[in-house]
């Protein structure tokens, strides 16, 4: 059922018009009177499957999903807060940190239910912002080019590795452009706060030639080719969706391990609030709870197969601290940095 929804996701898809510039793609679900509008973060084929069975259970609805990168998503709801465009009915992001901002803004429309208020508190705030799904960061390898022995399973160990081989590592290592793309940033600014390995994590990125980037698709892909020989702080969500067979492999950092969950919210000034609210409890419940899971969303972080300790398991919590990682100095100040440990890095 999952690949017969999905395959609809990607037929809609290709009938389209082009879409608008910032926007990546777009889709229509359901065949209904009543319009509603969805921008998303996420991959409408990987989303589109769960979409789709909500506009099948909501027959009097036509979704309109709109895939949009997050730094761009994150501009037009500021726009649509102002009053300056047509307000979506739902917005999902994976850069949290800017829809803890959209909220405190006041550009979100209260919700709450059973639904909302059993999940923990990391994962809701101000009955305007919940957290769906649970993806951790994951340090992506080439089971080709890298043995067993050779992956580094904590950042303690990936430093190890770049100090004694850097010529090996030269120019393969990748992980995403922080001013590019604002899920890279959201977990660069948590390593900065979490990490005593944040500062030596650069130098060694400078000393190696690490590749920034701004896409999980080509980083995920590099390393599948060989081009790469580890991709660090990628979405695991990505990895498990990406198909990238057996050449790419992933550890969860034994030291701890980012745990994401994608924000959805509903702007103030929503034509179609009810209905958001709907589809928000349909991302709840366990049918599409389980297709997330399928989709590789939702992870088990509790599962003994991780190997994962508790006390490693980092969730990032939908909190006003987040706003810090949206200061203007402070975000300066972390490019700064990024950027300076990106340009030095040196050619053989």
């Amino acid at each position: 059922m999952i690949a017969r929804l999905a395959m609809l996701a990607l037929t809609c898809l290709s009938f389209l018009p082009a879409p608008l510039a910032a926007q990546e793609a777009t889709a229509r679900f359901g065949r209904g009177d009543t319009p509603f509008l969805l921008r998303s973060t996420t991959d409408i084929a990987i989303l589109g499957p769960v979409i789709a069975r909500f506009a099948e259970r909501n027959p009097e609805l036509t979704v309109t999903y709109e895939q949009w990168g997050s730094n761009a998503l994150f501009d037009r709801s500021r726009a649509d807060c102002r009053g300056e465009g047509p307000v979506a009915d739902a917005v999902f992001s994976s850069a949290v940190q800017q829809m803890v901002w959209l909220v405190n803004a006041a550009c979100a429309t209260p919700y709450r239910s059973p639904a909302t208020e059993a999940l923990p508190e990391t994962r809701r705030w101000r009955d305007e912002l919940w957290g769906v799904t649970m993806e951790p960061a994951v340090v992506v390898y080439n089971t080709r080019l890298l043995a067993g022995d050779e992956v580094p399973r904590s950042r303690f160990a990936l430093l190890d590795a770049l100090r004694a081989e850097p010529d090996r590592y030269r120019g393969r290592i990748a992980t995403y452009d922080i001013a590019e793309s604002g899920l890279g940033f959201l977990f660069a600014y948590a390593d900065s706060l979490e990490a005593t390995t944040f500062g030596s994590m650069l130098e060694a990125f400078a000393r190696v030639g690490a590749v920034a980037t701004c896409c999980s698709a080509e980083i995920i892909g590099g390393v599948a080719e060989g081009r790469y020989l580890i991709a660090y702080n990628v979405l695991g969500s990505y990895v498990a969706t990406a198909a990238a067979g057996d050449e790419v492999g992933t550890i969860l950092p034994e030291d701890y391990t980012l745990v994401l969950s994608r924000g959805y919210m509903i702007p103030r000034g929503a034509d179609r609030a009810e209905a958001s609210g709907r589809l928000l409890e349909f991302l709840l419940t366990p049918e599409a709870q389980g297709m997330l899971a399928a989709a590789g969303l939702v992870a088990d972080m509790a599962a003994p197969e991780t190997g994962l300790a508790p006390s490693a398991r980092r969730s990032i919590p939908l909190t006003p601290a987040l706003l810090v990682a949206l200061d203007r100095n402070r975000r300066a100040q972390l490019l700064t940095r990024w950027s300076d440990a990106f340009q030095r890095a040196q050619v053989p």
